[in-house]
């Protein structure tokens, strides 16, 4: 095909469940490509030579190479070919915000000036993911021989699993601590069943298991065990812990029954399946929520309640829709699916009744001021703006913190103000041999940067062991 009869190929959509269907029911929304999709939506890409796209991909996938492999109906190198650099391509297809990212360098949307007209990569990736999968075997690619070398990952989220994947690979005996009960991070406690079924989570990390990596659940680093033990027992640590700590509003009546953060919600709906008729878990039932925040987290949590039963949901956001940092796809499902978005404005204080429960708040008006230091106009309250507004449920979503836990645990650690493990162009912190990634040293950030500390952590592990042999 010529580029002009490329770039004449329509954007292919990908089927999706019907939002009156999908609001009350946990199954996946998007229902991906079907192959005769998938190929008419490879055949968009031009197979730039300077592949600007990957240099949008924070773990530096082969994009125009699998995709031409795509165009030619060869399934399997596809997937082979992404797993060169991405063993968990099935969650990256379904989470990353490719729309910031590879798709926003795609030469066909710069080409047809719309990023929504971009080669969607992601649902591409999700396809041959999805492909394999439904072959009934996932390969997984050869592991060097044994160095004798042991390396301990803490955590089990996107950082972890991908260091592991890399030093697992490379040789080296690997063993992931977990805090939780189940291994996968914010994977399966935070990000809800709808957007990402947690069987798919489950079949990425029994491929690392598959390659040797060894899970230890239950294991609380800084309680269970120190960061001192483990440099005596293991080569070299990657701390890829995340970021669990929530932030709060700050406001009177904070403490009130009817208040959670979005973590706390989440973790309930998502690891512990309140959804569920037969589950244990308890949940607290409410009839209007108001969820705190505009990014993915505060998406998930107001989607998530209407799938609970909650009669009503609004997200109040103190910019505007413009201002949001959750996926375009995201706010658009929540929308479709009967999300009321409520605009400039903000709580200044919830309200409760006798028995110490939640009624409502007081929010304020908001307009748009200059720019600030994140690039977006900044909210400026309106005096006199204030109103009360009913509800009896509030979920703050404003972003989460590193636990302090590890880095009290080991003062040797150095962390900024904000907690966050100080590192290197290469993930190392200020102690030999023990590296950090992920949230725990970006802040609360995206499943796929978080896998690209993992991978830069690991090939300098790599390199360091290498060195001690």
């Amino acid at each position: 095909m010529t580029i002009k009869e490329r770039l004449a190929v329509p954007p292919q959509e990908a089927a999706a469940q019907k939002p009156e269907i999908r609001r009350r029911n946990m199954s996946e929304v998007a229902l991906g490509y079907t192959e005769e999709q998938a190929v008419l939506e490879a055949k968009r890409c031009l197979n730039c030579k300077n592949a600007p796209c990957i240099k949008g991909c924070p773990v530096g996938v082969s994009i125009p190479r699998f995709i031409a492999e795509i165009q030619k109906r060869n399934f399997k190198s596809a997937i082979d070919i992404i797993k060169e650099t991405n063993l968990l391509p099935a969650v990256c297809g379904r989470v990353c915000p490719q729309e910031k990212q590879c798709q926003l360098k795609c030469t066909v949307g710069l080409s047809l000036k719309s990023i929504g007209k971009a080669v969607a990569i992601g649902r591409l990736e999700r396809f041959v993911a999805d492909w394999e999968r439904g072959q009934g075997a996932m390969d997984i690619p050869a592991s060097l021989p044994r160095t004798g070398k042991r390396v301990a990952v803490v955590g089990s989220g996107p950082a972890g699993l991908t260091a592991a994947a890399d030093l697992a690979r490379a040789g080296h005996t690997v063993t992931v601590f977990e805090a939780l009960h189940k291994p996968g991070g914010v994977m399966v406690y935070g990000i809800p069943e709808f957007r990402l079924p947690k069987a798919i989570v489950a079949d990425e990390i029994h491929g690392l298991e598959r390659i040797g990596v060894k899970f230890e659940m239950n294991f609380l680093v800084g309680r269970t065990g120190t960061l001192d033990v483990f440099l005596k027992e293991f080569d070299a640590v990657f701390i890829g812990t995340g970021a669990g700590l929530p932030k709060f509003l700050n406001v009177p009546g904070e403490n009130l029954a009817g208040v959670f953060s979005a973590n706390e919600y989440l973790t309930r709906a998502n690891l512990m399946k309140a959804w569920a008729t037969d589950a244990a878990t308890p949940f607290f039932r409410s009839r209007v929520v108001a969820v705190i925040g505009g990014g993915n987290v505060a998406m998930d949590a107001a989607r998530t309640a209407l799938r609970l039963g909650v009669e009503e949901v609004h997200v109040i956001y103190r910019r505007t829709r413009d201002e949001m940092p959750a996926r375009a796809e995201e706010v658009e499902h929540a929308a479709q699916e009967g999300v009321i978005f409520d605009f400039l404005r903000n709580p200044t204080e919830i309200l409760g009744d006798e028995n110490a429960k939640v009624t409502g708040m007081i929010v304020q008006r908001f307009e748009l001021g200059a720019p600030d230091d994140s690039g977006r106009r900044s909210p400026v309250p309106i005096t006199g703006s204030e109103y009360r507004f009913n509800c009896d449920m509030v979920i703050p979503a404003l972003g989460n913190e590193p636990n302090p836990l590890i880095t009290r645990s080991t003062p040797a650690l150095k962390a900024d103000k904000r907690g966050r493990i100080i590192v290197d162009n290469r993930q190392k912190t200020a102690l030999d041999a023990v590296y950090a990634g992920g949230d725990i040293a970006l802040g609360a950030a995206t499943v796929i940067l978080a896998m690209g500390d993992g991978r830069r952590a690991a090939a300098a592990i790599n390199e360091l062991l290498g060195e001690c042999a």
